[in-house]
């Protein structure tokens, strides 16, 4: 898929990975829909993109609100090709802390915001894809979009206190190859990207010290990732048609330890 007259829905795209994402999706001819509960984020991502963006209040967890973004990809750009799933959380909890039980209700709050927001978002843009008029591909096969998920390494070696984003986003991993193959005879694909210790707002409030040491567990390189990085994956996601129904690790050969 190429992205010139090509509209793109993206979750989360207030900041961070989606609005790395959003920015060169829209620098390559794309047009933008940001899709964030961060109206602030959101509104700033579309002004350094431009007339080819909007942005609409969204919570990824609302099926109303999912929907209301999908149809503004239509009304304002006359569909939609592709969304990308950056929308999520990172608690942290022990199952037995200090304190008494992990508390259910953040336990809930991760898979619902990380998993269920996700499956939401997937399933409406999915829906409203297997309408549109297919694409030719490369050898002439029919396709009518791509899905872009958000996982991380978490999923497979979660750390203590990661009970519920780890099992969020294993979550994420388990839905991707299914829906996939659900998928595929509408031409729409489905990839996942499980990222590593990247430079997002979720470490931005840690302090230098911390944020140097995590950067140097990276066999290489020893560094956090940048979001630009993350976006550069999903660019090729795009436009690599083979792509399809795979969990990438995004992470510098990292492999977590217990702490």
């Amino acid at each position: 898929m190429q992205f010139p007259n090509h509209t793109f829905l993206i979750a989360g795209g207030g900041s961070g990975l989606g609005a790395a994402t959003a920015k060169l999706f829209a620098s390559q001819g794309a047009n933008i829909v940001i899709a964030d509960v961060n109206e602030v984020g959101g509104s700033q991502t579309v002004a350094a993109i431009g007339s080819n963006a909007r942005f609409i209040k969204t919570d990824v967890t609302d099926e109303a609100s999912v929907q209301a973004a999908v149809d503004l990809c239509k009304s304002a750009f006359g569909g939609i090709h592709g969304a990308v799933n950056c929308a999520g959380v990172l608690p942290g909890e022990r199952i037995v802390g200090k304190t008494g039980p992990h508390s259910l209700a953040s336990f809930a709050r991760a898979v619902n915001v990380n998993l269920v927001g996700t499956f939401n978002v997937i399933r409406l843009a999915a829906h409203a894809m297997s309408t549109q008029t297919p694409d030719a591909g490369l050898d002439k096969t029919a396709t009518r979009g791509v899905i872009i998920n958000t996982s991380s390494v978490a999923s497979f070696e979660g750390q203590i206190g990661q009970a519920a984003y780890a099992a969020s986003k294993a979550g994420v991993n388990g839905m991707t190859l299914p829906i996939a193959r659900e998928l595929a005879k509408f031409g729409i694909r489905v990839v996942t990207i499980a990222p590593g210790i990247f430079d997002t707002p979720m470490l931005q409030g840690m302090s230098d010290e911390i944020r140097e040491s995590l950067g140097a567990q990276v066999p290489f390189p020893p560094r956090l990732g940048t979001p630009e990085e993350y976006a550069a994956l999903a660019k090729h996601i795009v436009e690599n048609e083979v792509l399809n129904g795979a969990v990438i690790r995004l992470d510098g050969a990292i492999r977590m330890g217990a702490k």
